[in-house]
């Protein structure tokens, strides 16, 4: 705590309405300091970026493709221990890949939306990627379990 004089100052700037604490970006009221507070959000912004992770879920599914290809014709070698392992990979990675694609497809949606709904508070966008994140858990690891 300082001295009394410092203190009252502190007391008589708060009561003048001048806030306590500002961004960075934001000039402060009489024009000096800070940055641009011109920040926006555009639609071409959200929608690029949707366009974006909708382009992801479609790699996913060119590599899902790839993955059950690669898997044809192994199934018929279940005697072997080796490929009894590499199914229960490819079981792994393909649960997980059709979920990443599911992910994207959704996340695609809610960009969109945001960029659409520019309007709406930040707690109801937040709400939309909530909503988002309860639906597709994390995947547990696969592997080095004993059996």
């Amino acid at each position: 705590m300082g001295s009394f004089e410092e203190e009252w100052a502190r007391l008589r700037g708060g009561a003048s309405g001048e806030p306590g604490m500002r961004l960075a970006s934001v000039p402060a009221a009489d024009g000096g300091g800070g940055g641009d507070a011109d920040v926006q959000s555009t639609r071409p912004a959200w929608t690029a970026a949707g366009t974006a992770v909708g382009g992801l879920a479609g790699d996913v599914k060119k590599a899902l493709t790839g993955l059950e290809t690669g898997q044809t014709g192994l199934a018929a070698k279940g005697a072997v221990e080796s490929a009894a392992a590499q199914s229960e990979v490819y079981t792994s990675w393909k649960t997980y890949l059709e979920a990443l694609s599911g992910r994207c497809t959704a996340l695609q949606g809610k960009l969109e939306r945001a960029g659409n709904d520019l309007f709406l508070t930040d707690d109801n966008l937040k709400g939309l990627f909530t909503e988002l994140a309860k639906h597709y858990q994390d995947t547990p690891a696969t592997g080095g379990q004993e059996r």
